[in-house]
């Protein structure tokens, strides 16, 4: 939901604040005034192409800023999109840096511009299953759900069948490659654990004297005749003997005596490490050959050992399936037949959800079609089962709503509808019947109202009534039995003057009684305010 629309130096605008209600927000004035430019503006903050022409003449750049709010995301986001005079933009949200594809994904995806003119997602005939399913309610939501699921499992088996199947038809060169990996990797019988033990022993192993002559020479430096603990032993004594004459001694006495017992525990370390030590050429030969095996298999099928075992398990595989390649078949065989049977059932399934809701979504729409006076107009459902390559995430069915203009017409796709005004009535009656399903929380309408005078304009604006109950609604209109419906109106109007400003404000009392009359019969005599103030009166009976 939009809760406020910030626009400076927008075409004709200079400087102008939005702030539409939850409900129904009615912006009004003349032709000309400049109302294109707002929605122009709306345009840009939910991630639609940019224009440099769009920045106000004498101007560097335009800027548009938004904060939105969710029932989801009560904290909402603040979006702000400036275009330059040179046509260079900037996105951000909530501060940051962003893309205009970000905000077209994000925030864009929660506002339709219903327009006669724009690019409407009812017409993109991918979201006439989203808005059917999202309308049809719990048995459609459950099989569509095990639809999914099916379609995962039918295709992960029919990777491991291609798998196997490709590695059971190896020619006999690559089987033979396989094997004679398999042999040489197994000649060493390789392992982690035995990779990395065998490189912290053997460099000790082939250091093996020098270490004990260094060992050996650390131990008698500490502990032999006039190494470092009698000399330790000697001052220990001394600083003893002074205690009695001077205790501040004491804490060098006792740092000493550590230092003393931690020399001789390293003496005594040292000496069991130089008893340990194995100086045997004959292990020390072994290992060394065992490493050259295994820098030999790495250099053929590393560079780690992990590469290493995954190569052997690789040509394993090769070797088994060839070996009993039938069994291995016929399993995978079974388990992609056995995948594709549970999807089949689950298509019948999703279906026949569909074909029960569609009639009922179909009789809903019509009957808001007829409440807009749209005669014996008619939408309808119509379903496809398409071949089984063509199967994807939302079914096995191409569904596609169908427009029947009258009742002795044939009924065309909906995105070939020639008339502006039909294409947003209908989207006014589908939305109405979505309701609260919608996953668009603010609609914005433009022109829904072209060419539309008498019942229709009172049954118009009773729909958008109805919508502003499950939808922030924002309406460009010129009839006043809408603009009367809104909680909030806005009056747009263009200043005189070489360069043009348009100006935005909220319109209450008897400024919006005027408004409501100049619409009603193009002036504010006194009988049309009249007429203005008895509108308001019977809405807010």
């Amino acid at each position: 939901m939009i809760d406020e629309l910030h626009v400076t130096d927008v075409a004709l605008i200079r400087d102008a604040t939005l702030t539409p209600v939850p409900g129904l927000t009615a912006i009004t004035g003349e032709t000309g005034a400049g109302k294109s430019a707002l929605l122009s503006a709306l345009k840009l903050l939910i991630g639609e192409r940019a224009d440099a022409g769009s920045v106000r003449e004498g101007s560097d750049a335009l800027v548009v800023e938004g904060r939105f709010y969710s029932d989801d995301d009560p904290d909402g986001h603040v979006v702000r999109r400036r275009v330059g005079a040179d046509g260079r933009g900037r996105v951000s949200i909530d501060g940051s840096m962003a893309s205009v594809r970000e905000l077209a994904s994000g925030l864009g995806a929660t506002v339709d511009l219903c327009g006669q003119h724009e690019h409407q997602r009812l017409l993109a005939v991918g979201t006439h299953v989203e808005i059917l399913d999202a309308w049809a309610g719990a048995r459609v939501a459950q099989a569509r759900a095990a639809w999914g699921e099916a379609l995962s499992r039918a295709r992960e088996a029919a990777r491991e069948l291609e798998r196997v199947t490709e590695l059971a038809s190896q020619s006999a060169e690559r089987l033979d490659e396989a094997s004679f990996v398999l042999q040489r990797i197994d000649a060493v019988n390789p392992s982690v654990q035995d990779y990395e033990q065998l490189e912290r022993d053997l460099p000790r192993a082939e250091h093996g004297e020098t270490l004990l002559r260094s060992v050996a020479g650390a131990a008698a430096a500490l502990g032999e005749d006039g190494g470092a603990t009698d000399a330790l032993g000697e001052a220990l004594s001394e600083l003893e003997g002074a205690l009695r004459y001077d205790s501040e001694l004491r804490p060098l006495s006792e740092q000493i005596r550590s230092a003393l017992i931690d020399i001789e525990d390293a003496a005594s370390e040292l000496r069991s490490y130089a008893s340990r030590l194995d100086l045997d050429e004959d292990e020390l030969i072994r290992m060394q050959e065992r490493m050259g095996a295994y820098q030999g298999l790495l250099r053929s099928y590393g560079p780690g050992i992990e590469d290493l075992l995954a190569r052997r398990a690789q040509a394993a595989e090769i070797v088994a399936l060839s070996q009993d390649s039938g069994v291995h078949m016929r399993k995978a065989r079974r388990a992609a037949e056995a995948a594709e049977k549970a999807l089949s059932a689950a298509a019948d399934e999703l279906e026949a959800a569909r074909a029960e809701a569609a009639p009922l979504f179909s009789q809903a729409v019509t009957r808001q079609m007829e409440r807009l006076e749209m005669g014996s107009a008619r939408l309808e459902v119509a379903s496809e089962r398409l071949p089984r390559s063509q199967w994807v995430a939302t079914g096995p069915s191409h569904v596609e709503f169908l427009y029947r203009p009258g009742a002795g017409m044939a009924a065309r796709p909906l995105r070939r509808i020639a008339s502006g005004g039909e294409v947003s009535r209908v989207m006014l009656a589908c939305k109405v019947v979505q309701g609260a399903s919608d996953a668009v929380s603010t609609l914005v309408f433009d022109e829904v109202d072209a060419g539309v005078g008498g019942a229709t304009a009172l049954a118009l604006a009773a729909v958008l009534a109805d919508l502003a109950t499950t939808h922030q609604v924002i309406v460009v209109t010129h009839l006043a039995q809408v603009a009367v419906q809104a909680q909030c109106h806005y009056l747009v109007s263009k200043s005189a003057g070489e360069l043009p400003e348009t100006q935005l404000r909220e319109v209450t009392g008897e400024e919006r009684v005027a408004e409501l009359a100049r619409m009603l019969s193009g002036d504010t005599s006194e009988t049309s305010l009249a007429h203005a103030r008895e509108m308001l009166a019977s809405v807010s009976a």
